[in-house]
């Protein structure tokens, strides 16, 4: 039986309620209504070693003892995680960095990093009994959430706006999963989403509204960490959306320090990064906001930075601020125009968000703030294949 260190649920925002019962379905705080986050037994896990992971498979679930299953539950996965730190010479030098990497997430299943985040959310509603999930996507993580079900043998019921791209509304049927179409954004989808599940039992995987998605994500800071020897980065620029990974990654660092993994004093500065189009984050943190509220007439060929409102913006921001990183806005033109430089220097096959990190870089070493000598990774997030009309 695998050994775990997962002990309860508790809210995310501290607002005192809880411990939860990790044995039954939680999904927002039922007193603030806000994110709950996963918990473990961090001194007991001090146990757990980190050399015990050369004898595992090359795979997010290397970290289970850390991850919201108890020992008795069987992870669904489909080999996701333990994507490949590409140091990228040639792109780095038009930059004048020394060290610029790319943590390239679109060689996980369905093309993305939202496999990261559904495999673990997944395999949660199946150990708690869930026959169907459902959840509002702007493409990806519907993709992921459909793939993961069939592995399951779940069903999906996905929720996304009309004129997302063809693509994904196509990826999702693919495996098995009953598609609405919604008009409007994210938002809209969310919105009809809870109300046609309401009263059929099904298990809701939407971003923060249960606490595994994080905790997928937050194995790409556990990645890092081991790919490079134990030591983080100067830099992490990450495309934010929902925020998953900006906040599972920094979760991830505070229970290595606990663990024993990684000395205190060395956690990278995070940088959020959206479209100028849909740029709430970056409008919250440059006003000194808590919370970023809803940004009006969201657009961007960036589907995945379509997210007018996230839930989690507190713990985003708080993260943000915390590392001493930032947050930047970067235009369609701009990333389009890095899409392509990521491929055509680097051979990377970059989504639109990974081409927007790309552009945060160019502002921040014009800014003077990235230094030539510091460690930078970038996430290229997903796939170009989804996205190449907006390269034509």
């Amino acid at each position: 039986m695998a050994s775990s260190y997962f002990t309860h649920l508790e809210c995310g925002s501290g607002c005192g309620a809880g411990p939860f019962d990790p044995r039954e379905r939680h999904f927002l705080c039922p007193s603030c209504k806000l994110p709950m986050l996963a918990r473990y037994d961090l001194k007991a896990a001090r146990a757990w070693k980190k050399e015990s992971l050369l004898d595992r498979a090359p795979n997010m679930w290397r970290y289970r003892d850390l991850m919201p299953l108890l020992a008795a539950d069987a992870p669904v996965t489909l080999g996701e995680g333990f994507t490949p730190l590409i140091h990228a010479q040639r792109l780095g030098a038009t930059l004048g960095l020394e060290r610029l990497l790319i943590k390239d997430e679109s060689l996980n299943p369905t093309n993305s990093f939202k496999a990261r985040g559904l495999s673990a959310a997944v395999s949660r509603a199946r150990a708690l009994g869930a026959e169907t999930i459902f959840l509002p996507t702007a493409g990806n993580a519907g993709n992921a959430a459909a793939a993961y079900a069939a592995a399951a043998g779940m069903k999906c019921e996905v929720f996304i706006p009309k004129d997302a791209k063809q693509p994904f509304i196509d990826e999702c049927r693919l495996y098995g999963a009953n598609v609405t179409l919604v008009d409007g954004l994210i938002t809209d989808a969310g919105r009809v989403a809870t109300e046609t599940a309401a009263g059929k039992g099904w298990y809701e995987v939407s971003t923060f509204r249960e606490a595994g998605r994080a905790e997928g994500k937050k194995t790409m800071g556990y990645e890092l960490a081991e790919q490079l020897n134990w030591t983080l980065p100067d830099w992490i620029i990450y495309p934010t959306g929902g925020g998953t990974g900006i906040v599972g990654m920094w979760k991830a660092f505070a229970e290595m320090e606990a663990i024993g993994w990684l000395a205190a004093g060395q956690r990278p500065k995070m940088v959020s990064v959206q479209a100028d189009g849909c740029a709430p984050i970056i409008r919250a943190f440059d006003n000194g906001a808590e919370t970023a509220g809803t940004w009006d007439n969201a657009h961007t060929v960036a589907d995945g930075l379509r997210v007018p409102r996230a839930i989690a913006d507190f713990l985003i921001l708080r993260t943000l601020r915390e590392s001493g990183g930032g947050a930047v806005a970067v235009s369609d033109a701009e990333l389009v125009k890095d899409m392509l430089l990521l491929g055509s220097l680097e051979g990377v096959s970059a989504a639109p968000e990974g081409g927007a990190a790309l552009s945060a870089i160019r502002h921040l070493v014009a800014q003077g703030r990235i230094k030539p000598q510091e460690t930078v990774v970038l996430f290229n997030t997903g796939g170009a294949l989804k996205y190449l009309d907006a390269i034509r």
